[in-house]
């Protein structure tokens, strides 16, 4: 399973994070959240993969923090055409977000099936990061052939949760404000914890 901590923006708490056994760290690059970094972070073990989190972001801004950061995947969170986010694959692994909500409108996922990974999170104002889950259930109507992660709302007490979700094609987490001391900054204790908990109960 894929473990992937969102929002990390503080030097000391990446290196940290990076000790555990996670998949992904995810750099936010959407100027109006409270997780939003300007600053280069310290090199972390390569077989932790890099994202960075775009909202609506020009293809120069994306590319420029790809060379930057070094990213291994743009998680594209914004309302990106199928066009413009095919683009920015030619140049970088893409994960394309959903934001979920009753009025979501599944078709629109086979317009973004060249995809690496899609990524199903909470529909709110904010773009993610608010801790409020959708329900998971929805995804079994859905005719997905991407791999994807679940986010929005994951917290330490949803591991029986994540273990019962039956789908061809969940591949893993993503992880954010439940597991935070401050936005930005995880508790490395409550990450260590889960993610022990999960690895040790995953088929």
């Amino acid at each position: 399973m894929i473990i992937k901590v969102c929002g990390l923006n503080n030097a000391q708490n990446l290196a940290d994070l990076s000790k555990l056994d996670i998949d992904m760290a995810g750099y936010n690059f959407y100027l109006p959240s409270p997780r939003y970094i300007d600053h280069i972070l310290p090199d972390i073990p390569n077989n932790i993969k890099k994202v960075g989190v775009f909202v609506n972001a020009s293809l120069d801004v994306i590319l420029q923090k790809k060379e930057l950061y070094k990213l291994d995947y743009a998680q594209l969170h914004g309302d990106e055409s199928s066009s413009f986010v095919k683009e920015v694959k030619s140049f970088i692994p893409v994960i394309k977000v959903f934001r979920i909500d009753d009025d979501f409108n599944p078709n629109i996922l086979k317009g973004f099936d060249f995809c690496d990974m899609f990524l199903f999170d909470t529909a709110t104002k904010n773009f993610g990061g608010s801790g409020q889950r959708f329900n998971w259930n929805i995804l079994k109507q859905y005719d997905i052939k991407i791999p994807f992660l679940l986010s929005g709302g994951i917290g330490p007490n949803d591991v029986d949760e994540i273990l019962k979700m039956d789908h061809p094609h969940f591949k893993g987490i993503d992880i954010n404000s439940k597991f935070e001391v401050r936005p930005g900054i995880k508790d490395v204790g409550m990450v260590k914890k889960f993610v022990k908990m999960l690895r040790s109960n995953y088929n």
